[in-house]
C-alpha cells in the first residue's frame, strides 16, 4: 500500500490499531478508506456504492467497540468492504470475489470479525438478538452486540419479526439503521417513507439521553422504571407531536436521525449508547455512493458498476455490439410486449426492477408494475392475491432469494393453482457472488410441489415462447428459470408461439449414448458433442415438471447409457427426476448425472466454477469420450 497516499490506513492492521488514533484523525481515516475502496473496486469489480456510503459508520463502530469480542452483525453484505479492509484483510482485498480469494460477503469462515453470514438481507436483527441473549445467558456482561441494517433491508419481513422479538426479550442490543433510501434501486414502501419523514428533534434526544444517563448513574432507573418512563415519555411526545414513533411504540429507545457521515458525531453517539441498558436504535442518514460524485448521482448504476476509471468516472463496459442479449433483457422486452397484448398482465419484483429488467415495463406502464421492496414472500403472496381476483402476475425473483418464499409458493400459489408466472432469474451458477447467491436449489425444492409447471429455456427464443405459453388461460402456477448472462441466439425476437406443456425436443440423434439437458447448459453439451466428433444423441428436456414421458420412453428404448446435465443441484434435480422415471417404468440404463455437487460452491467466474463442478464443455466431452470407449 502506498504509505504516502494512505498515511493512516497503511498503519491499521486491525481495529486495535484504529483505536490508537485520536478522534480528530478519524475523518482522514475515512477519506483514505473511501479512496482505497474506489481504487480497489475500479480494477477488481464488486459492490461499490453501498460500501462508500457506510464508511464513517464502519470506522466509528470499530473505534468505539472492542471488536471482535464485541459483535458487529452486518446486514446486506455489500456494505462491508470497509469493514474487511479495517479487519486485517487490506492486503488481500485485491482477491475479493476471485476464485480462492476473499469471500464476496462477510462470513465467519473467513474472519473472526465477521460474526454472521450476510449474503441475503434482513437477518441482522434476529441474529444479533440471538447473540445478545447468548451473552446474557453465559454471563458475559462485557460483550456488546450491534446490528447494522440498511440498504432497504428494513422492508424485509424478517427484520420486523426480529424487531418484534427485540421489544419483548430482555437484551441490550443496539440496532443501527443505515438509512440511505436505497436497496439496489430506490427503496420503496411505507417503512421507507416513514423513515424519510420521521420528525425527531435531535436536541430533544440529546437532553433525554443525558437525563436517562444521570438517573441510571444515580441508581434511580431500574428496568421496570425505565420501561415505565419510556411509555410515559412516548405517550406525552405522541400527544404533543401528533406522531407515534414506531420503534418507541415497541419500547425500543430511538435516537436520531443523525448525519451518518459525521464520523466524530457518530463516535460520540456510539460511546454514549454503548453501555446503555435495554434495546435501542440509532437512526443515521447516509448517502449511497458518498464521496464519489458519479456514484452519488446514479447509485443504482454504481451499485456494482464493473471496472471503471476512478479519475473520470467512465465505466469500462465491454462492447456488446453484435453479442446476444442477456436473458434478463429478453425477459423485460417480452414482458412489455405481452403486457401490451394482455391487459391482465402485471409485474411484481422484490426490489430488483433494474436487475431483472422489469424496469422496461415499469417505464412504459408504471401503474402495472409493483416493486414491493426486499420482501420475497410478500411478492409471491401479493401476486397470488392479484391472480385470485383476475389478474395475471409475472413475479420475477432471483433464484437464491426465492428460497425465502418457499412456503408462500406452496401455500399461496400452488394449493389453489393460481395463474402466477414465477420467473426465477440468476438460476444456476452466478459466479463471483458465491454460495449465498448461486441459484442451486430451485429445481430440487420446487419439483415435489403439486400443481407447478417448471420449465427452463435453452435460449432467448425459448424464453419468449415459454413466457407466452405461461400467460395463456388455464396454465396455473408456472415457473420459468433462467441464468445470469447472455443468451446464445442473436435472432431471439421470434414470433410468440405456444409450447406444449411437458414436451422436450430432440436436438440430435445418436448411437448408444444420449445426453439429456435442461436450460442453456444444452449449448455446452452441443459444443462438447461436436468437438468430440462422436455419434451422441442430445435431448433438451425443457420441462422439469411435467416430464416429457414420450421423450423419456424413446430415450430408454434406444439408448443404454445416459448423461444428464443441469446447472443446479445434482441432488434431487433433473437427473434425479429422470432416474425416478426410469425406475418407475422398469428401465435400467446406466445414468451419469452432472450438476452442482452436494456442497456449497464458493465464488469464482462462471466458467471456473462449471469446470470445478464438472459440467463445463471440457468435462462433458471427457465423460462422453470415456463412455463411448466402453
Amino acid at each position: 500500500m502506498d504509505q504516502e497516499k494512505y498515511n493512516l490506513l497503511s498503519q491499521i492492521q486491525s481495529p486495535a490499531d484504529l483505536r490508537k488514533l485520536s478522534v480528530e484523525q478519524l475523518p482522514e481515516v475515512c477519506q483514505e478508506l473511501r479512496q482505497d475502496i474506489i481504487d480497489e473496486v475500479s480494477v477488481n469489480p464488486g459492490h461499490f456504492a453501498s460500501s462508500l456510503g457506510v464508511v464513517e459508520i464502519t470506522v466509528a463502530l470499530h473505534y468505539v467497540f472492542n471488536t471482535p469480542e464485541d459483535r458487529i452483525v452486518w446486514d446486506v453484505g455489500h456494505q462491508a468492504y470497509g469493514h474487511k479492509i479495517l479487519t486485517g484483510r487490506r492486503e488481500e482485498f485485491a482477491t475479493n470475489r476471485k476464485l480462492g480469494g476473499l469471500h464476496p460477503f462477510p462470513t465467519p469462515v473467513e474472519s473472526e470479525y465477521d460474526t454472521f453470514i450476510c449474503g441475503h438481507a434482513s437477518n441482522s436483527i434476529s441474529a444479533a438478538l440471538g447473540m445478545a441473549v447468548a451473552a446474557k445467558k453465559i454471563g458475559d456482561s462485557q460483550r456488546h452486540v450491534v446490528a447494522v441494517i440498511g440498504d432497504g433491508a428494513m422492508s424485509g419481513g424478517l427484520a420486523f419479526e426480529g424487531i418484534n422479538n427485540v421489544s419483548s426479550t430482555p437484551n441490550d442490543l443496539l440496532i443501527i439503521l443505515n438509512d440511505n433510501d436505497m436497496s439496489i434501486d430506490h427503496a420503496v414502501g411505507g417503512m421507507e417513507k416513514y423513515l424519510l419523514n420521521l420528525d425527531t428533534n435531535a436536541t430533544y434526544n440529546r437532553l433525554r439521553f443525558k437525563a436517562s444517563r444521570w438517573l441510571h448513574d444515580k441508581g434511580y432507573l431500574n428496568e421496570d422504571r425505565r420501561k415505565g418512563l419510556i411509555r410515559l415519555n412516548n405517550a406525552i411526545k405522541s400527544a404533543i407531536s401528533h406522531q407515534q414513533n414506531i420503534f418507541e411504540g415497541m419500547n425500543i429507545r430511538y435516537f436520531g436521525p443523525f448525519d451518518g457521515h459525521d464520523v466524530k458525531e457518530v463516535v460520540r453517539l456510539l460511546s454514549q449508547l454503548k453501555d446503555m441498558k435495554g434495546p435501542k436504535l440509532l437512526h443515521l442518514h447516509t448517502v449511497k455512493g458518498k464521496g464519489y460524485k458519479p456514484a452519488e448521482k446514479a447509485a443504482t448504476v454504481w451499485h456494482a458498476p464493473g471496472k471503471f476509471d476512478p479519475e473520470t468516472g467512465k465505466r469500462l463496459v465491454d462492447d456488446s455490439c453484435g453479442k446476444p442479449p442477456k436473458f434478463q433483457d429478453v425477459f423485460g422486452d417480452t414482458l412489455l410486449e405481452l403486457a401490451e397484448q394482455n391487459p391482465k398482465i402485471v409485474g411484481v419484483t422484490p426490489a430488483m426492477p433494474t436487475g431483472c429488467s422489469m424496469i422496461t415495463m415499469m417505464r412504459q406502464m408504471p401503474d402495472r408494475v409493483f416493486d414491493v421492496g426486499i420482501a420475497e414472500g410478500h411478492a409471491v403472496t401479493f401476486s397470488g392475491g392479484m391472480a385470485k381476483d383476475g389478474l395475471q402476475p409475472f413475479c420475477n425473483i432471483y433464484s437464491s432469494f426465492a428460497q425465502r418464499a418457499y412456503d408462500n409458493i406452496i401455500h399461496d400459489l400452488a394449493l389453489l393453482n393460481l395463474p402466477v408466472v414465477l420467473c426465477l432469474d440468476r438460476a444456476g451458477i452466478v459466479g463471483e457472488d458465491g454460495a449465498t447467491h448461486h441459484g442451486a436449489f430451485d429445481m430440487p425444492a420446487l419439483r415435489p410441489i403439486p400443481n407447478l409447471t417448471i420449465a427452463s429455456p435453452m435460449d432467448g427464443k425459448e424464453l419468449r415462447r415459454l413466457m407466452f405459453t405461461a400467460q395463456k388461460p388455464g396454465m396455473g402456477t408456472f415457473v420459468i428459470r433462467y441464468p445470469r448472462g447472455r443468451c446464445h441466439d442473436n435472432d431471439w425476437k421470434c414470433d410468440l408461439e405456444e409450447v406444449a406443456v411437458g414436451t422436450g425436443r430432440c436436438i440430435r440423434k445418436g448411437q448408444g449414448l444420449a445426453v439429456l439437458t435442461i436450460g442453456p447448459v444444452g449449448y455446452d453439451v452441443e459444443a462438447a458433442i461436436q468437438e468430440s466428433g462422436l455419434d451422441v444423441a442430445h435431448y433438451d428436456m425443457r420441462f422439469l415438471k411435467p416430464l416429457d414421458e414420450a421423450l423419456l420412453k424413446e430415450v430408454a428404448d434406444n439408448y443404454s447409457t445416459l448423461i444428464t446435465v443441469e446447472d443446479g443441484s445434482r441432488e434431487g434435480g433433473m437427473g434425479s427426476a429422470v432416474l425416478e422415471w426410469m425406475n418407475d417404468h422398469g428401465y435400467t440404463p446406466a445414468v451419469y448425472r452432472l450438476g452442482m455437487p452436494d456442497h456449497f460452491v464458493e465464488h469464482g467466474s462462471v466458467d471456473q466454477l462449471k469446470h470445478i463442478c464438472g459440467f463445463d464443455k471440457e468435462s462433458i466431452m471427457k465423460l462422453i469420450k470415456e463412455l463411448k470407449k466402453e
